[in-house]
C-alpha cells in the first residue's frame, strides 16, 4: 500500500514538473500570438505548441511509458476534451471582464487537476498495477 502511494505521489510530482514546463511554453506562445491574433486563436496556437512538448514529457517522464498509438490517441482525445474545457473557461473569464492575460493564467489553474485525472486514466488506467 505504501509503495502504491509513493508511486502515485511521484507521478503527481512529475506531472507538476511536466505541466509547469508545458504551461510556461503554452502561455509564452499565447502571449506572443496575442500580438497578431485574437485571444481564442492565440490560445489555440499556444495550446498546440505546449501540446507537443507535453506529450513527450508526459509519456517518458511523468508516466515512464513508451510512445504508442494507443497512448498517443488517448492523449490526443484527452486534450480535445481539455482544449474545449480551456477555451470555454477562457472565454467565460473574458466575458466576466477579466483581461486576456489574466484569463489565460486563471484558465490553466482551473483545468490542470482535470487534465491530470484524464491523463492518468490514459496512461495508467483505473487502477495502478
Amino acid at each position: 500500500m505504501a509503495t502504491k502511494w509513493k508511486e502515485e505521489a511521484g507521478r503527481i510530482v512529475r506531472f507538476g514538473i511536466t505541466g509547469s514546463l508545458s504551461t510556461l511554453i503554452h502561455y509564452g506562445a499565447y502571449l506572443l500570438a496575442l500580438r497578431w491574433l485574437n485571444a481564442t486563436l492565440a490560445y489555440t496556437a499556444g495550446y498546440g505548441v505546449g501540446l507537443c512538448v507535453n506529450y513527450v514529457l508526459t509519456t517518458f517522464f511523468t508516466f515512464h511509458k513508451q510512445p504508442s498509438r494507443k497512448n498517443a490517441a488517448g492523449f490526443a482525445a484527452s486534450h480535445v476534451v481539455n482544449y474545449l474545457l480551456e477555451i470555454g473557461v477562457l472565454n467565460l473569464f473574458i466575458f466576466l471582464g477579466m483581461s486576456e492575460q489574466l484569463s489565460g493564467i486563471l484558465t490553466l489553474i482551473v483545468v490542470v487537476p482535470v487534465n491530470f485525472l484524464i491523463l492518468r486514466l490514459v496512461f495508467v488506467g483505473r487502477r495502478s498495477s
